[in-house]
């Protein structure tokens, strides 16, 4: 049944309200302890992009920046925006259209002189998809290295839980209310989560309908043994793969304890089996035990592997095996880095980013 549409936003509107998630807190113990890197002359540059809930000059995002700062003598730091004044950046977050927004990010880039001979970027939570995206379709100025934290790669399976109290059966109205319109054309092009919802139990609708996420990862029904849809993309976009392989290193970044992203897997390019595929969970298992994914099978274990919700590791995914962005090339030449952080959503200590950062960001230009 056809939801009006002021119906759906007060849905999205209700979940925010109750559910909505909170801004990256990054861990301060004084930046005494940091390395400084000052033995590079001109650091390659750095953007940041925030995430959900957050804007591009908030509080937190200042002193994230200031930290770099301190482990980068030297070097540019930009911040992402999509509106210049911070409630509406904030809000932009959670309404629009994110193929509209990531075009505008690539025309904001190109803009900057200190960008145009490349730099690193750091994407949290829903904006480690959104450089992704930009990496794929434009990617000039190019990106070097890319660090993404508690992202959405594999889209999200659930909406935002509801907490125990007072609103919790307002909670449980809303997020209902919002699954059901989450593929209608208005959802497509207005509510941002809606355009990385990715449904295991509706794969066909989501390929025909979602106008973002299938698209970046060239995902096609017959990945899945499903006939073409009529609606959706029928081919892949080579241009995409081409690009994502330019990158120098990628690192994927998971917290252990995330109940924001469902599942948590997907920072990992993980996903929900399709229900018909739960039956096989043994012999995925058994695939992962008996090759070199083995380890990587024990470390799911402990990210809540289970048999009712069967979680399909990166290096299983069809968009995996048939290289579709080039992640497979780009992981077997030793390119790709998962990495964990201990912890819920975007609650960053030290020992979470720290060494990332003076790794990966900030090197000689």
């Amino acid at each position: 049944m056809k939801q009006p549409l002021g119906f759906l936003t007060l849905a999205f509107c209700l979940l925010v309200a109750v559910a909505s998630p909170t801004p990256a807190t990054v861990g301060h113990s004084g930046t005494s302890d940091f390395t400084r890197n000052a033995n590079v002359t001109n650091p390659r540059p750095l953007v940041v992009w925030h995430g959900l809930g957050d804007s591009h000059s908030s509080p937190g995002m200042l002193q994230f920046v200031s930290m770099i700062k301190d482990i980068h003598p030297g070097i540019f730091v930009h911040s992402v925006y999509i509106e210049e004044e911070l409630d509406a950046d904030r809000k932009a977050g959670w309404l629009g259209n994110v193929n509209d927004q990531i075009e505008k990010v690539a025309g904001q880039l190109n803009e900057i002189e200190q960008l145009q001979n490349g730099f690193d970027a750091i994407g949290f939570s829903q904006a480690g998809q959104f450089f992704r995206a930009y990496i794929e379709r434009y990617n000039s100025p190019p990106i070097h290295n890319l660090i993404t934290f508690g992202s959405q790669h594999m889209g999200i399976a659930d909406l935002p839980g509801c907490a125990p109290g007072p609103s919790y059966f307002w909670c449980i109205f809303a997020r209902r209310a919002a699954e059901r319109g989450v593929y209608g054309s208005w959802a497509q092009n207005n509510l941002i989560q809606a355009q990385y919802f990715r449904d295991p139990t509706r794969l066909p609708l989501y390929l025909a309908s979602n106008n973002f996420l299938p698209d970046i990862n060239n995902e096609l029904p017959e990945d899945y043994s499903l006939p073409p849809t009529d609606a959706g993309h029928v081919t892949r976009n080579n241009t995409y793969k081409t690009n994502f392989l330019s990158l120098n290193k990628l690192i994927l970044v998971i917290f252990t304890e995330d109940k924001t992203v469902v599942p948590k897997e997907s920072a990992w390019f993980g996903s929900y089996a399709p229900p018909e595929q739960t039956s096989f969970s043994s012999l995925i298992q058994f695939m992962l035990s008996h090759t070199p994914l083995a380890p990587l099978s024990s470390l799911l274990g402990k990210f809540g592997w289970t048999d009712d919700k069967v979680i399909i590791p990166m290096r299983l995914q069809p968009m995996y095996l048939e290289d579709t962005i080039g992640l497979r090339t780009l992981d077997e030449r030793g390119d790709v880095r998962l990495e964990s952080c201990v912890g819920e959503h975007m609650r960053m200590a030290d020992e979470c980013w720290v060494d990332l950062v003076e790794e990966f960001c900030g090197g000689q230009l």
